[in-house]
């Protein structure tokens, strides 16, 4: 999930989902909520408070994007924050920044490799080249398959345990 900052003074009041752990002060995961900004010549400081233990920190960036690489909004966690577990929340995160070009291409080609090698080598022929076609559209389907599934059954399984009395089912 890509997303942007124009102006580093738009965060300001919101709440943000850590990504990268900044040593001594917040962990991935976390929530924060961004106080105030200030642009310096040398960078950007960010004045936020960790909403777990309340206590204030200044982090200082070299640009808007290295902010927005380290905290990016989430309004589903920011609203539901208190009922999930420090690992649900990393699984979130790590199931909502998957793209197709990160998580699908690598796993296609390894295996479109792998069946074209075992295909050619040990069959060959003509039979080895139908099957290594079949072979490989099973594999895009079922990788592009995986992914959609893998995606949806974390995030309904988030819905889920906030959504009182609804069945997504």
């Amino acid at each position: 999930m890509a997303f942007m900052l124009y102006n580093i003074d738009e965060a300001v009041d919101h709440k943000y989902v850590v990504m990268k752990t900044m040593s001594g002060q917040a962990k991935a995961g976390t929530l924060v909520h961004i106080m105030d900004t200030t642009e310096k010549s040398d960078g950007i400081l960010v004045d936020y408070r960790n909403t777990k233990t309340g206590q204030n920190f200044i982090a200082r960036f070299n640009t808007v994007k290295d902010f927005c690489k380290w905290a990016r909004p989430d309004t589903f966690l920011a609203r539901h924050y208190e009922n999930f577990s420090k690992k649900e929340i990393m699984q979130y995160l790590k199931v909502s920044e998957r793209t197709f070009a990160s998580f699908c291409l690598p796993i296609i080609a390894v295996a479109l490799v792998i069946i074209w090698v075992l295909a050619l080598l040990v069959i060959g022929g003509a039979a080895g080249a139908v099957l290594g076609v079949v072979l490989s559209i099973v594999a895009v389907l079922g990788t592009l398959l995986f992914f959609k599934m893998s995606k949806e059954k974390t995030m309904l399984k988030m819905y889920s345990k906030v959504g009182v009395g609804i069945n997504f089912k």
